[in-house]
């Protein structure tokens, strides 16, 4: 879109924690120094704590610190902490390739399994890390459980290093009197902070000289403006610089000012945000899906060349915002009582899906797309998977998410999202809430449906000569003359936030046919 007009092969500014685009402060290399300290302790060590606000830069972090592991060290990685002890011993034992045939449900058999494995890997000289990500979401009894792994340990050493990655409020569940047990495990701790003006600036030029920029186009103003919107937490500094970039190109600017910057953090900061310091940014979690829908704002619908002699041709036809009049917004206490009493059969909400998909939805064709086949009927395929909010809004695709609290669980169709708050379809009624109050009653799951070429089985080669290789060619953007190669898909899968494996895998399928034909995330007014 922009990328011509400023002279970059790439997005400077994603939000997606690309570690070709990692700007390592001071503050980021003590913070990663601090993590393979913990690693280098092997077994003496006990639990290794890094604690930052949102979009500080933690789970970056963590990408980098798995790409520069010693080869004898194992490691088992739990995104998505909302568990029971159970399911995390669970998890941990899938991560780490254990059998669990019949151990599963029994804590003794698990931990006992889990034993096991530590004492071979010790025998052969290797070293097991458990890396929690967002920490600060472990239940209490899960919290306890993570501890009680510490007591598997040989006479000299532990068997399980543990780091624990979260947010402020991890450092305030570990100061509770009754966690005093393992907060006096914890033998390294660090606190990441966002950066100051100077490392600001040296943030963009940093990620605009990656994406193959020669001048960063922000006036010496500019930079200061997005250092005070963003307070220094490099997401916001993504989005809010994203977003000028876009501003920029629609107005055709060689150089981003002042007002460019102040109008594009009006647009993609939350208001509630922006009346707060960074350090009471709870909400910012959820802004990385604006990004995505600001750029649907943005689209020309020519190509750039045309685009710049006609300024109408940049407003979109589609993916204009739908008014909030006739939307009521349901708050905390009253979204978990709808899902209270919300009707727990899925049906109606894949009814719903498939009436946007303009699919049969009555009969049978409901009941056979809830079962959620690799492929639901000829040129139609469904995922059922876990993922973040962002991840998904950034497909820009109606969802269903599995809504679940102590009195019930329903499916949920998610209609629009933005930095703030989501458009919801649930038991007959369509509402907005806030992304906080979702992501309480949602833990991951979904399903989504997608349409490609018939026949398309996961993983795709990437080699293929057939219709499934032209479509992935044409979704990558090579040409007829060209080969995909891994190199192109794992570019694919990092821009996207996805694992950069190279395997043409279903969520990576579910991604590539994002652009094609099919009903579109709506977006939600403030």
């Amino acid at each position: 879109m922009y990328l011509e007009h400023y002279g970059l092969k790439e997005p400077p500014f994603s939000i997606t924690p690309d570690p070709r685009f990692v700007f390592l402060s001071e503050r980021h290399r003590d913070a990663l120094a601090h993590l393979l300290f913990g690693i280098g302790q092997g077994g003496g060590g006990g639990f290794v704590q890094l604690t930052g606000e949102v979009g500080t830069g933690k789970t970056t972090l963590c990408r980098l610190l798995l790409e520069q592991l010693p080869e004898n060290t194992r490691v088992a990685l739990v995104l998505n902490p909302r568990l029971t002890s159970i399911e995390l011993l669970e998890t941990i034992g899938e991560e780490l390739h254990l059998d669990l045939t019949g151990k599963r449900g029994s804590v003794k058999a698990l931990v006992d399994a889990l034993n096991s494995y530590l004492l071979d890997a010790y025998a052969k000289g290797l070293r097991v890390v458990l890396i929690i990500d967002e920490a600060q979401n472990l239940s209490l009894d899960a919290l306890e459980q993570v501890r009680l792994l510490t007591n598997l340990e040989t006479d000299t050493q532990k068997l399980l290093q543990i780091i624990l990655l979260g947010q402020p409020e991890l450092r305030d569940m570990l100061a509770r009197p009754d966690m005093r047990q393992l907060s006096q495990r914890i033998t390294a701790r660090f606190h990441l902070t966002p950066l100051d003006a100077n490392e600001t600036a040296a943030y963009l030029r940093h990620r605009y000289r990656v994406a193959g920029g020669q001048h960063l186009p922000f006036t010496p103003g500019a930079i200061k403006r997005i250092h005070v919107h963003s307070g220094g937490v490099p997401r916001l500094i993504n989005v809010i610089a994203e977003r000028a970039l876009l501003g920029g190109y629609a107005r055709d600017d060689a150089m981003v000012d002042e007002f460019t910057v102040n109008q594009a953090a009006q647009e993609a900061l939350a208001p509630t945000a922006r009346r707060f310091p960074p350090k009471r940014l709870a909400i910012a979690a959820a802004v990385g899906a604006a990004l995505v829908l600001a750029a649907l704002w943005w689209r020309p619908q020519s190509p750039p060349a045309a685009a710049k002699a006609s300024t109408t041709a940049t407003k979109p036809a589609a993916a204009k915002p739908v008014p909030k009049v006739d939307t009521p917004h349901l708050h905390g206490a009253e979204f978990a009582q709808r899902v209270s009493t919300a009707d727990a059969a899925s049906l109606p909400a894949w009814r719903q899906l498939l009436t946007l998909w303009k699919l049969p939805a009555e009969g049978p064709a409901a009941a056979t797309a809830a079962a959620c086949t690799p492929s639901i009927s000829p040129g139609v395929y469904c995922l059922h998977g876990r993922a973040r909010l962002d991840k998904l809004a950034s497909l820009g695709r109606p969802v269903l998410l599995h809504l679940a609290n102590e009195d019930n669980d329903a499916w949920a169709l998610l209609l629009g999202a933005d930095a703030v708050d989501v458009r919801l379809w649930l038991d007959g009624t369509r509402f907005d809430t806030d992304r906080i109050s979702l992501e309480q009653m949602w833990a991951g799951e979904y399903a989504a449906l997608w349409r490609g070429p018939d026949g398309l089985v996961a993983p795709l080669s990437i080699d293929a000569t057939d219709a499934s290789g032209e479509w992935l060619r044409t979704r990558l953007g090579i040409t007829e003359a060209n080969v995909a190669t891994l190199e192109d898909v794992r570019q694919f899968q990092a821009v996207r936030g996805l694992l950069s494996d190279g395997v043409v895998g279903p969520e990576t399928m579910l991604a590539l046919s994002a652009s094609d034909e099919g009903p579109r995330l709506q977006r939600v007014l403030e």
